[in-house]
């Protein structure tokens, strides 16, 4: 029986001979078998997990992720992909569903499912949206994404966004390692990084209305340079007067901008509009 060395050394030897990577859908193949192992590790799977993959494209990630989980569900868009990747994985509980991941129906997946996947750049935002507002959210999402993206994903109060604040609101987000640009073909043009999201039970405005809750981050982030008071006065169509009213009572300083905010402090805000 051959070794995991000697089947990915064959796997490498012959990466050049598979299906090229299109630029349209971003995909850049990671070829480093002690990062792809890292990612998986970083979902903390265990032999009862499902997981959703998203892009497995050559399967390499695929690999690492059905050694470790009961299950993996991979939603690829890519045609060609998807109808290879099964003969790749013989015997494996793996199923490969060819589809847009943005219409796929979450639903399907059994509670508590992880999420590992390296994305393409280009649709984080909407993925980390899908996810994390989802009726059924996974447990854990562990993403490879650009090194920028995902420190703005795990940004604190002072650099703050609302891509910021819809991830952490709905979960614990923290950076793992950086992987250079070089480890992947073709090579992007940045470094890319991990970033681990762990879900909460309930989202931190539980006791606000989502909606109302994203009109006043969106509101306050409307002109990003401009002081608390001025945003959200022209989002809310609230006097400066009134909002200068609802911020004292949230202990927040009008003077400040959007991004200085904590997620608390907007949930204290969005109870109070």
């Amino acid at each position: 029986m051959a070794t995991m060395a000697e089947v990915w050394g064959f796997f490498a030897g012959h990466l050049s001979l598979m299906t090229a990577p299109k630029k349209s859908l971003g995909q850049h193949w990671l070829k480093d078998r002690d990062v792809l192992a890292s990612i998986a590790s970083a979902a903390d799977l265990s032999e009862s997990d499902t997981v959703l993959e998203i892009g497995p494209g050559l399967g390499t990630l695929t690999s690492e992720l059905l050694r470790r989980a009961n299950k993996v569900v991979a939603v690829e868009f890519d045609k060609e992909l998807a109808r290879k990747l099964p003969g790749q994985f013989p015997g494996k509980n793996l199923e490969v569903i060819q589809s847009d991941i943005l219409s796929f129906d979450l639903s399907v997946l059994p509670a508590g499912y992880k999420v590992v996947a390296n994305v393409p750049y280009y649709i984080t935002s909407k993925i980390v949206q899908l996810l994390m507002t989802a009726k059924n959210k996974p447990s854990v999402v562990v993403l490879l994404v650009q090194k920028e993206v995902a420190e703005r994903l795990a940004a604190g109060p002072g650099e703050m966004s609302i891509l910021a604040l819809s991830a952490q609101v709905f979960a614990d987000v923290r950076l793992g390692q950086v992987v250079p640009a070089e480890l992947f073909t073709p090579p992007p043009k940045v470094d890319s990084a991990v970033v681990v999201l762990k879900t909460h039970p309930r989202p931190l405005f539980s006791e606000v209305d989502e909606k109302q809750f994203f009109r006043v981050v969106k509101a306050g982030f409307s002109a990003p340079r401009k002081k608390l008071r001025s945003t959200l006065s022209a989002g809310l169509a609230m006097s400066k007067d009134g909002i200068d009213s609802l911020l004292e009572k949230a202990g927040i300083s009008p003077d400040v901008r959007a991004e200085s905010l904590s997620v608390d402090d907007w949930v204290r805000l969005a109870r109070l509009v």
